[in-house]
């Protein structure tokens, strides 16, 4: 019998060829629209079913998991493309190039070997490119894919510099002896945590993180099922790189510390941003910023298992709000309807707080979770304890018991849920404590309380002269995609552009 776990590679690679052919077969110009659909739907459906047996040839890894998660969310996105698109001109030209976009993503999870990881994403995110402009004639399409162009780019070049030096100072590019020489091989020389570095910012450029995160906002001007390949997806790739290369940047404290630093700004700034959003998909995609935020961070704290766990959560999440979002706008327009009801008190919220609090302490003790003695998953956790408020602060009506016992087991339920698949996860992926100063622990901590104080503020008083001042900056982004607009436009102009108010290639994220 072959290796399980030679079985288990044979399987995975099999994925992204399988996409890649789908891509020439089922895209070839001048075949029949309905043949088309129904050889895409065949070989993404087969690509799941072999990413499945994949992770059960073995005991599961991110990388099984990812596949499996990717397989499933390009066979949902096939299939409501067909109908989305149905009439639609140049739809050939759609399913050759969102197959290919899924094998390019297949095939960086796929991977063990660095340089092939690098071409793979590139792959993505010009098979991406293609997809974004399918409405061509929008300015504000052709806006956002050139933005994402040049800070994909960017990116590339990161990753280009990374590779050259990990192939010099430590003589491979495989993932996994990369990973041992990190791991058990003491520091890492300075050329090294220089490759290191680049590697974080090709991450941070490629997840839409602050200020580089405009185009994310307007790749709305794309199909819907576009913007759920690319927010449940594609953007999400970054978070799995570093989880492929923990070992690494969890050895390299510089790195650690710009992961925490960029992502935990653009989680609060975003989230604050996020909640002053008409269109519910332009609020999806700021979510989406301040989710790649999140994630960023946690992967900054040494935390990889809750960042897998996240990243497939936010996949399916994302996949389901995008592809439902008209069903989300009726039911934005039925609570706008329907007369507000009282928001919990100051002393409500604190008290919620509180309570949410000796809630995940309790949910940890039980899952068997040592908290104290590591400060990064501490940290996270007092986040979660913030993040039950809503369901703990109950409102002033008269129901109020039943509201306050609901919201407790529902809370209580989350908080043991995610420990849960924090202690399996963590068994999966054989990682050890989370290797982070309790400085930035504390960073991460102190930006998500500011957070909560803010958002609590704008809540009890949305109409105060402080929810004033803040709503027309946050309204408009702090204004830092007008100002890499502008950088954009001088460094390398486009013709669209250069014809069209600026103020329109930004009007979709309003």
């Amino acid at each position: 019998m072959p290796d399980p776990l030679d079985l288990r590679t044979l399987l995975s690679h099999a994925v992204p060829t399988l996409l890649l052919l789908g891509a020439l077969v089922a895209g070839r110009p001048g075949l029949a629209v309905a043949t088309a659909w129904r050889r895409a739907h065949a070989t993404v459906l087969l690509a799941g079913l072999t990413a499945l047996a994949a992770l059960a040839a073995g005991w599961p890894t991110a990388a099984a998991v990812v596949l499996v998660l990717v397989g499933f969310i390009g066979w949902v996105i096939t299939r409501y493309a067909a109908t989305y698109l149905a009439g639609e001109p140049r739809q050939q030209a759609f399913v050759r190039w969102l197959l290919a976009t899924l094998a390019g993503s297949s095939l960086v999870v796929a991977t063990d070997h660095l340089a092939v990881l690098a071409v793979a994403w590139l792959g993505t995110s010009l098979s991406l490119g293609n997809l974004l402009t399918f409405y061509g004639e929008r300015p504000a399409a052709q806006m956002a894919a050139h933005k994402k162009f040049l800070v994909s780019r960017l990116a590339d070049v990161c990753m280009a510099g990374a590779l050259l030096l990990f192939a010099t100072s430590l003589d491979t590019l495989r993932i996994p002896e990369l990973q041992l020489l990190a791991a058990n091989g003491g520091p890492l020389d300075a050329a090294a945590q220089v490759a290191v570095v680049l590697l974080a910012l090709a991450v941070l450029l490629k997840s839409a993180q602050l200020p580089f995160h405009g185009w994310l906002m307007q790749v709305m001007e794309a199909p819907t099922p576009v913007s759920a390949l690319l927010h449940a997806g594609v953007v999400n790739l970054g978070g799995f790189v570093l989880i492929r290369t923990a070992p690494l940047v969890t050895a390299v404290p510089v790195a650690q510390a710009l992961l925490v630093v960029v992502g935990s700004l653009t989680a609060v700034l975003a989230a604050l941003v996020m909640s002053t959003r008409i269109s519910i998909k332009v609020a999806l995609a700021w979510s989406t910023c301040a989710q790649m935020g999140f994630m960023v961070l946690q992967c900054g704290l040494g935390l990889y298992e809750l960042a897998l766990l996240h990243l497939v959560a936010h996949s399916l999440y994302k996949a389901c709000s995008f592809l439902g979002a008209g069903t989300t706008v009726q039911q934005g327009i039925v609570r706008a309807m329907t007369p507000a009801t009282a928001t919990a008190t100051g002393p409500a919220r604190a008290g919620a707080a509180l309570a949410g609090i000796g809630m995940v302490v309790a949910a940890s003790w039980l899952c068997g979770v040592q908290l104290r003695d590591q400060p990064a998953l501490l940290a996270v956790a007092a986040i979660v304890s913030l993040a039950l408020t809503p369901l703990l602060a109950g409102h002033p009506t008269a129901s109020r018991t039943w509201h306050q016992l609901r919201g407790l087991g529902a809370a209580f339920a989350v908080a043991v849920v995610y420990f849960t698949l924090h202690r399996l996860l963590h068994g999966w992926l054989a990682l050890g404590p989370a290797g982070t100063s309790a400085a930035l622990a504390a960073w991460v901590l102190g930006c998500f309380v500011l957070l909560f104080v803010a958002q609590s503020a704008l809540a009890l008083r949305p109409q105060g002269a402080f929810a004033q001042r803040l709503h027309a900056w946050f309204y408009g982004g702090l204004f830092l995609d007008e100002w890499f607009t502008r950088l954009t436009l001088r460094v390398w102009p486009i013709r669209t552009a250069a014809r069209t108010p600026l103020t329109t290639a930004t009007e979709a994220t309003r």
